[in-house]
């Protein structure tokens, strides 16, 4: 019988030999971006190209680039995994430390084991902690002097929303709801089930995030896909690839918008008041497909996963082909990329960022594992005027990777602060850093 140490070697071995495989990218640099990308052919390759940033977290003394005049801040350190943001009205910060749950079915074989070890390498092989933190900022200066345990004893929470005296909590298989008393910074009742959302024993893309209607009577929850491109059958997609839209008062709910691959970021749009997400697209493509995007969400439509991307432009590695979903599936709003892997999403505050950083989307890159050369690992900033996007994305927050090609951290989820910030989630350096714009 084999130890553990000598059955992992194959798949060591192997993880070592595709991390020279691939070809490299040889497009433009704004290839996938913008209302209308230009699609290259698709690259086919027996084996997926794996380019990972190897995580080693933030040398003292360094930190993320912003703009000129910007002040980057560490708001909290030593966090564990921390993964969603989430403001409160008296200005606490609420923090997800969150990663996956146990999914007994979700990567079997030499490929799920490589991915495995894909994942972990990348800084994404910890346990989850279950838990949300309190974080408070009370003199202002972008640094929080207290941290306290909000709430344990989750499932891999990642969604937060407020309504009235009750706070909701995405897990990854529910939604649930605890009672919240305004700048209380630790809640022990035991939360209450609202509505179950897709979950194991598979539960690929395991996030879930919410965001509440404007009015507060109606909630809605991102729901990934169950594989790459519904490898693991249909049924196993059921009720997935879909933003969810739950009664808050009944717990009903309906599908609001569907064939998303792995939505997650939301934000209601501050002119025209219409809900957008972030998507990640299918991999092993190549390494110019598919373009993730960020997209206006209608109710009712179709967006095209698995059976096409981008519109009408056909997956034929998919089983039974569909072509009227086909015909049905319409294109997202704009590409942001390749692999860029976009999973945080809010909308700028023009009363506290300066102008031309005060209408449009900062976007959470957490960035690829499978495109030469690597893309994402930043946050971006896409201008809105109108309600919609008018220009290529600018990169906002970066230098979360070494020249060497190792990740002091990635970003995840974003939020403004109500006092001007910008703040992000970085769950490989284990920090929530604060962009605080110049004085005016």
């Amino acid at each position: 019988m084999k130890n553990a140490s000598s059955a992992a070697l194959p798949v060591l071995a192997l993880l070592a030999a595709l991390a020279g495989c691939g070809a490299v990218a040889q497009s433009a640099p704004n290839m996938g971006v913008g209302p209308n990308p230009q699609l290259p052919a698709v690259e086919k390759s027996l084996i997926p190209t794996v380019n990972i940033a190897p995580a080693i977290g933030w040398p003292k003394g360094l930190a993320p680039k912003a703009p000129q005049g910007f002040q980057v801040t560490a708001m909290a350190r030593l966090m564990e995994h921390p993964r969603w943001i989430y403001v409160l009205p008296n200005g606490d910060v609420l923090v997800a430390e969150s990663n996956a749950p146990p999914k007994p079915e979700d990567g079997k074989g030499i490929k799920g084991a490589v991915m495995k070890q894909v994942m972990k390498k990348a800084g994404a092989g910890v346990p989850s902690a279950n838990r949300i933190v309190l974080l408070r900022d009370a003199d202002g200066d972008g640094v929080a002097e207290m941290k306290s345990i909000f709430i344990k004893g989750l499932n891999s929470p990642i969604g937060m929303a407020l309504v009235g005296n009750e706070l909701y909590i995405a897990n990854a298989d529910a939604i649930v709801k605890v009672p919240y008393t305004a700048g209380q910074t630790q809640i022990t009742a035991v939360p209450v089930k609202v509505a179950d959302l897709p979950g194991g024993p598979i539960n690929h893309h395991w996030t879930k995030n919410i965001i509440a209607s404007a009015d507060g009577s109606k909630l809605y929850a991102t729901v990934g896909s169950n594989s790459n491109v519904a490898e693991n059958g249909l049924p196993a997609e059921e009720g997935r690839a879909a933003i969810w839209e739950i009664d808050r008062a009944t717990g009903a709910k309906r599908i609001f918008a569907s064939g998303l691959r792995n939505p997650n970021g939301m934000a209601w749009e501050p002119d025209t008041k219409a809900l957008w997400t972030v998507v990640n697209e299918r991999d092993e493509l190549g390494n110019d497909l598919v373009p993730d995007y960020l997209t206006s969400v209608k109710d009712g439509a179709f967006y095209g996963w698995p059976w096409s991307y981008w519109g009408q432009y056909v997956d034929t590695r998919v089983e039974p082909q569909h072509p009227e979903m086909v015909a049905k599936a319409i294109a997202p709003d704009y590409g942001l990329g390749s692999h860029v892997a976009p999973l945080g999403l809010c909308f700028s505050d023009a009363k506290t960022m300066p102008q031309n950083y005060a209408s449009g989307a900062f976007i959470g890159e957490h960035g690829s594992w499978n495109r030469k050369p690597r893309s994402g690992y930043k946050v971006v900033f896409v201008p809105f005027a109108g309600g919609k996007p008018v220009s290529e994305p600018i990169d906002f927050l970066t230098g979360f990777v070494s020249n060497e090609g190792k990740a002091y951290g990635r970003p995840v989820g974003v939020a403004m602060d109500g006092k001007g910030g910008l703040l992000v989630a970085d769950d490989v350096g284990n920090v929530v850093w604060r962009v605080a714009p110049p004085k005016r």
